[in-house]
């Protein structure tokens, strides 16, 4: 199988582009959530003042002004891109990842095209491969053939009262289970798309053997109901190719009830998931930005990976819970739920074979 490139070692790292609104009319979400989705994304700066030009770049830095739309009430995924202001000018700051800065420039633009404001001051620049890579780099774990369970959750999955030791931009705390060393990772900021891949490739330099990433994917069949069930699978669509890994699972995860299992497709922007998009990937089970590069960068580096995840959306057919209300009351207790199963999995199969 021939791996997918690094999407910064492209020709337009470190150009200027233009953020292109997307047609409303036609994204699955429809304009109602859409909008929703986006005001709870976009800097307070953006909304709340005009600006003659924003540029989206790749850079993490917490010193610069934070947006006071960050989330609150868990300890991970709580960080959003920051914004430094040069006079008329607002430079936003978002974790060096080529999908990310292009994802968050597409937000901001079509947030500004959907409440009537000029988009054409948006523009971004994409991380060049050292910017991308030393950011990673930052991450400094001793692992010795661990299995590393990041992402989504982990407050919920990690041993009630265990202690998180923190380093820059990341927690994480270690336990065993059924005999097995685990580590479990949280990211304080985002690790959106391309960075996700990075962060298997680090966490294999690092001396881990398996890594599971637990988080939320969007349904592409219009009979499941978000919140409902889990979703896994050893396949991803990446830019057109498909992508294989060594599943953690080994299959055990998808005879569990109430887990979906199917080939996955990474989309590096949810903004980019329309009518059109939808219709050419019908026969795919499921969308999200990183699982896709992080079973590439698993596969390059030879460790096994594997993912076990809450299905949070559906793009096929309107319901209720969509990503523009996951706090929304009855969506909480569903998912919790959900939770305990992806900790009984993840036991049950390291029961059955450890390492």
């Amino acid at each position: 199988m021939s791996l997918l490139p690094d999407p910064v070692l492209t020709s337009e790292a470190g150009r200027e582009l233009p953020a292109v609104p997307i047609p409303v009319d036609k994204h699955t979400m429809g304009p109602e959530s859409l909008l929703r989705y986006l005001t709870i994304k976009v800097h307070h700066l953006i909304q709340e003042q005009e600006w003659d030009g924003i540029r989206v770049v790749g850079g993490y830095d917490r010193l610069a002004v934070i947006s006071r739309h960050e989330k609150t009430g868990k300890p991970f995924n709580i960080e959003r891109p920051t914004a430094e202001v040069h006079g008329r000018e607002l430079v936003i700051k978002a974790f060096p990842g080529a999908d990310y800065v292009h994802h968050y420039a597409l937000i901001i633009a079509t947030y500004l095209a959907m409440t009537g404001r000029p988009a054409s001051t948006v523009t971004y620049q994409l991380p060049d491969r050292a910017l991308a890579r030393a950011a990673v780099e930052q991450l400094d774990l001793n692992l010795d053939g661990d299995l590393v369970i990041v992402g989504w959750g982990l407050q919920y999955l990690a041993p009630v009262g265990g202690v998180w030791t923190r380093g820059p931009g990341y927690a994480w705390q270690r336990t065993v289970v059924h005999g097995r060393r685990v580590v479990y990772l949280g990211f304080l900021h985002s690790i959106w798309g391309d960075v996700a891949g990075r962060v298997v490739a680090r966490l294999a330099e690092l001396g881990a053997h398996d890594v599971v990433y637990i988080g939320k994917v969007g349904a592409l069949a219009p009979e499941i109901e978000p919140n409902t069930m889990l979703a896994t699978g050893h396949e991803s669509l990446v830019g057109g190719t498909r992508v294989a890994w060594d599943d953690f699972f080994g299959g055990f995860a998808a005879t569990q009830p109430g887990v979906h299992t199917g080939v996955h497709v990474t989309s590096p922007s949810i903004l980019l998931e329309d009518r059109d998009w939808l219709a050419k990937h019908a026969e795919y089970a499921f969308v999200d930005p990183e699982i896709g590069p992080m079973g590439a960068a698993a596969c390059q580096a030879g460790i096994g990976f594997g993912y076990l995840h809450v299905i949070s959306n559906n793009l096929a057919r309107h319901y209720p819970a969509d990503l523009s209300n996951e706090r929304h009351g009855d969506v909480i207790p569903r998912r919790a739920v959900l939770v305990d199963q992806i900790r009984d999995i993840i036991a049950n199969r390291l029961a059955a074979r450890p390492i």
